[in-house]
């Protein structure tokens, strides 16, 4: 992970010899290599946080005001004060406790603490202008598919109920568990879509990551297209590696973004990729260049 300084140092690489503090300040002039980009507006974009986190928050938050775009993606209640002080929006919260992919919705066991920290969250979340959680289906253990659909049903409906008077959106992950999440159970789009069936709520959907999703099904743009309606929100990522998502991996994707634009969708892409290279402002600022179709 690349420190603080060298980030710093990187961004402004090429361009003028500045002290490092005021880059994050916004207190120099600039070169055109380095202005905000001028994004066309067709991709609402973000970044998720912890991909990001060998900066702190205000730090982000700077760097992604300097790059033109104002959203950071899996903040929690905690941290909303900063995003709203450089004027930013948390385009998919958290709730305030631990965060668990493995312990969730399909075990009954957790339905207690994550009913409580989702009952706590969504009004927050709500009064702070805010409209996206995120949620996981936990690992199997053992459990057949429809058992842990059974179970998140009955664990989520109380919780979507109070998301639906709230005017928050429940979003579900799709993870792989071939690679990274060994066991996760919601690691196919057809699980989930059945899901999303049985809760049947416009305030339940699906985050469809695209690295996770290519890694266990590939044929990403025709489930985008077959199965748009039960995606509330996307993720990016390089595949292999979950790195940078320029041509040094397997996906396109300006292809990507072009079939969820034809779909209709008015929500956030997030950048969820771990920066390899060693200017990593500069891979963010890629990034958005290549989504921004």
């Amino acid at each position: 992970m690349s420190t603080r300084r060298t980030v710093l140092k990187n961004l402004v690489a090429g361009s003028v010899a500045l002290p490092a503090s005021k880059i994050f300040a916004g207190e120099m002039s600039i070169s055109d290599k380095n202005r905000p980009l001028k994004l066309k507006g067709n991709i609402n974009h973000s970044v998720c946080q912890w991909t990001y986190n060998f900066l702190p928050l205000e730090d982000l938050c700077k760097l992604v005001k300097s790059i033109g775009f104002s959203a950071i993606d899996l903040i929690a209640p905690k941290d909303f004060p900063m995003l709203q002080k450089y004027g930013i929006y948390s385009s998919m919260c958290y709730t305030n406790g631990d965060i668990s992919l493995t312990k969730g919705w399909n075990h009954t066991d957790y339905h207690p603490l994550l009913t409580q920290q989702f009952t706590e969250a969504i009004p927050i979340i709500q009064q702070n202008g805010y409209k996206d959680v995120i949620c996981f289906s936990g690992s199997r253990e053992g459990m057949d598919d429809e058992t842990g659909l059974k179970n998140c049903v009955d664990g989520l409906k109380p919780i979507v109920a109070l998301a639906e008077k709230n005017g928050v959106t429940v979003h579900m992950e799709l993870l792989n568990s071939k690679i990274d999440h060994k066991d996760y159970m919601c690691d196919n789009h057809k699980w989930g879509v059945e899901l999303c069936k049985r809760l049947g709520s416009e305030n339940f959907k699906l985050l469809y990551d695209i690295y996770h999703m290519q890694i266990d099904e590939g044929d990403v743009i025709r489930t985008i297209n077959d199965n748009h309606q039960y995606f509330g929100h996307y993720h990016t990522g390089g595949v292999p590696g979950r790195h940078e998502i320029d041509e040094s991996q397997e996906l396109y994707y300006p292809a990507v973004m072009r079939a969820i634009i034809a779909t209709g969708y008015k929500g956030y892409v997030a950048q969820e990729f771990i920066p390899a290279a060693t200017d990593k402002a500069a891979s963010l600022k890629k990034a958005i260049e290549i989504c921004d179709v």
